[in-house]
């Protein structure tokens, strides 16, 4: 069953149980309230009944016979019982018994009774006169209380069948409305397909939970996408990547067995051996690190860091390095407000950004000095990296965050290409931004910026 159906059926048996509650109650506090006032139009007969025929002393039975009959409504059925202290009927000219001793005796030891036999409402009194004790038993059957208990129930029967289906059918209207932007969204999601994970569906303008809904399905989309072209990339290059080392390596090897050599070939052959696996293991080591960036390690183990500290942190480890790094660290506008400085990030991964972007400055610039700025203003932090470097040319620039790229051919600065690449995922991973400037022979410029939130 759809959630619109079951919205309405649910909420219009809600609607009709609370419907018939009402109905019931008011139906039965009809009911009482009629009978209660049967019973009161009852005493009243059975006190006008004592008064008329036991303290009318002077007046005979037949006319006081004549006179209730005459002035008094008859109610339907009515029948009246005056009954002495021997419990036997009296003074109204008919001597039937009609109610048993055991009523009778019931009413005298009450008082007053009102109870029901059937259709019929009877009320008894105990009423001591001069001419002795006697108990009077009215009774009739309250027929026009009926007539309209008939007619109300008829009547609420109609209102229920009536106010149900409307319920049902308002109720499913107004839930397919309500649902509509629902099945947009699953008619957009049927949309999608390995070859346009790009598509995103319509988020609307209304701040519910469809809006919550497709907000977070976006946001798993983008996810999807990038894990997907993370493994179309890996698929498309990384096959040639790894291949050319191991074609080497096993041409080399081949080579070397082919026939008898001197101590020295074999050597040359083991050192180029060795290259090739050194650089299969940068490769293989950076496809590690790349799946390390996945969206769902990034995003769990959050810190609040101060990049300053970082930033320190990376010129100590850069200056132990093996090698003449010289990584200058130059702070500009220090806040004292320490949440200024804060990046939420896991840092472990946004470290590995910042040390494979200042890598890539010492590579290209042949391990001169490289300088690191950082500058904190109104609108977030900002990180620069430059080199004395080679530079690039401007149509290079469009491709150096792509997977595998070597802006260079030249040995000392061949690399496998995924540093940067690296660097940008972890970056905008964090909501942050990369961009590069760079003059051939002049030098490069990258600079990192996490906006202030």
């Amino acid at each position: 069953m759809k959630i619109k159906d079951r919205l309405a059926l649910y909420f219009t048996l809600i609607s009709t149980l609370i419907l018939l509650c009402v109905l019931f109650a008011v139906y039965f506090t009809f009911l009482k309230f009629m009978q209660a006032e049967f019973f009161s139009r009852l005493t009243d007969r059975t006190m006008v009944t004592a008064k008329l025929y036991l303290e009318a002393d002077e007046i005979s039975s037949d006319s006081l016979s004549r006179v209730r009959e005459q002035y008094l409504e008859k109610l339907n059925g009515e029948v009246i019982r005056i009954y002495n202290d021997k419990n036997d009927a009296t003074f109204i000219g008919d001597d039937q018994q009609y109610w048993n001793i055991e009523t009778i005796e019931k009413v005298r030891h009450a008082k007053k009774l009102q109870f029901r036999e059937g259709l019929r409402q009877v009320v008894g009194i105990y009423y001591k006169d001069n001419q002795g004790d006697f108990v009077i038993l009215a009774s009739a059957i309250d027929q026009s209380t009926i007539n309209r208990v008939e007619k109300l129930w008829k009547i609420m029967v109609v209102t229920f069948l009536t106010i149900f289906i409307g319920l049902l059918l308002s109720v499913r209207w107004i839930a397919k409305r309500i649902l509509l932007p629902l099945n947009e969204f699953i008619e957009q999601v049927k949309l999608i397909k390995s070859n346009n994970l790009h598509f995103r569906v319509s988020e609307g303008t209304n701040k519910d939970e469809i809006h919550l809904l497709a907000q977070n399905f976006n946001n798993l989309m983008e996810h999807l996408e990038q894990s997907f072209i993370l493994q179309k990339t890996f698929v498309a290059n990384a096959s040639h990547e790894l291949r050319t080392p191991i074609t080497r390596m096993i041409i080399g090897a081949e080579i070397s067995l082919s026939q008898e050599r001197s101590k020295e070939d074999y050597q040359r052959a083991l050192h180029s051996v060795l290259e090739d696996a050194e650089k299969l293991e940068n490769i293989i080591s950076s496809l590690l690190n790349l799946a390390q960036t996945d969206l769902e390690y990034g995003e769990t183990n959050l810190v609040k860091l101060r990049i300053d500290e970082m930033i320190w942190s990376i010129q100590e480890e850069w200056t132990k390095k093996p090698g003449n790094y010289q990584l200058l660290v130059e702070v500009k506008d220090l806040p004292m407000e320490e949440e200024l400085l804060t990046v939420n990030c896991n840092p472990t991964l946004l470290q590995i950004a910042l040390d494979n972007i200042i890598s890539n400055a010492f590579k290209f610039s042949d391990q001169l000095p490289v300088k690191c700025i950082l500058e904190i203003n109104e609108i977030g932090i900002h990180i620069f990296i430059v080199d004395q470097g080679v530079g690039m040319e401007p149509q290079q620039l469009d491709h150096i965050f792509k997977p595998f790229y070597s802006s260079s051919s030249k040995t000392a600065h061949a690399g496998n290409g995924m540093g940067l690449y690296m660097a940008y995922k972890i970056v905008t991973l964090y909501k942050g931004n990369i961009t590069v400037k760079s003059q051939k022979d002049k030098g490069t410029i990258f600079e990192v910026f996490f906006p202030k939130f």
